[in-house]
């Protein structure tokens, strides 16, 4: 029975897909024996039937050493059992991205859920050494869905004409045949105060894409 309380665009969204959008900012996961997902630690907040949360631990001992260095800040369950998850983080905005063969390298607080038929592992950034701890992002590649979020509307940048830089913080995903850098901007003004604010950028070449969100905040992350 759906409720009179509300307008109808409020009630839940009846479907048979695995991944779905309840609305712009929720995300609705069909879990079925044998076809777990992973998710973002903290972003369940509700779930109908038999659904089972646990640890997504580090699946071997190289994994295990990247997350030591990389002091990962994005924390992932493993969703099993029978039934139907709503996913969401901090209202912000919900994408499915359908990978088809496909590699994807994603900003870890950017990265809701995938579907565990996808791979996934930590990669570190070229030239992050200057900064501290390094930077480092999760590659997902194979067949399935991920989710991911952004605060307001994205857009694909394609970096197959120019040299392409990007806001760290702003930076959601890129294609993974790039392998961008580590640009600095740092001046001998920005030691006394006279910056541009603007000391380091991710710097793609090549061909493919970068998504960027349009805001420099930080995700907060539920450890």
């Amino acid at each position: 029975m759906k409720s009179s309380l509300f307008e109808p665009s409020n009630n839940e969204i009846t479907t048979n897909e695995w991944l779905s959008l309840q609305n712009e900012y929720m995300l609705k996961a069909r879990i079925y024996p044998q076809y777990d997902l992973i998710a973002q630690k903290g972003a369940m907040v509700a779930y109908q039937g038999d659904v089972t949360f646990a640890h997504e631990g580090s699946r071997d001992v190289g994994q295990f050493l990247k997350k030591m260095m990389s002091s990962d800040d994005q924390p992932l369950m493993r969703l099993s059992g029978d039934g139907e998850v709503f996913l969401a983080s901090y209202k912000a905005n919900v994408h499915l991205i359908q990978l088809e063969n496909d590699a994807i390298t994603i900003n870890g607080r950017n990265l809701l859920a995938f579907q565990s038929s996808l791979q996934y592992d930590l990669n570190r950034v070229q030239g992050a050494g200057m900064l501290t701890g390094g930077m480092w992002n999760t590659t997902i590649h194979g067949v399935g869905t991920a989710a991911v979020v952004t605060q307001g509307p994205p857009v694909i940048l394609d970096c197959s004409q120019q040299p392409t830089f990007t806001d760290m913080q702003a930076t959601i995903a890129w294609s993974a045949n790039l392998r961008p850098a580590v640009k600095s901007s740092m001046s001998a003004g920005a030691l006394i105060g006279r910056g541009s604010g603007e000391a380091f950028q991710y710097a793609f070449h090549g061909p493919g894409w970068v998504i960027v969100q349009p805001s420099e905040l930080s995700f907060p992350v539920t450890a």
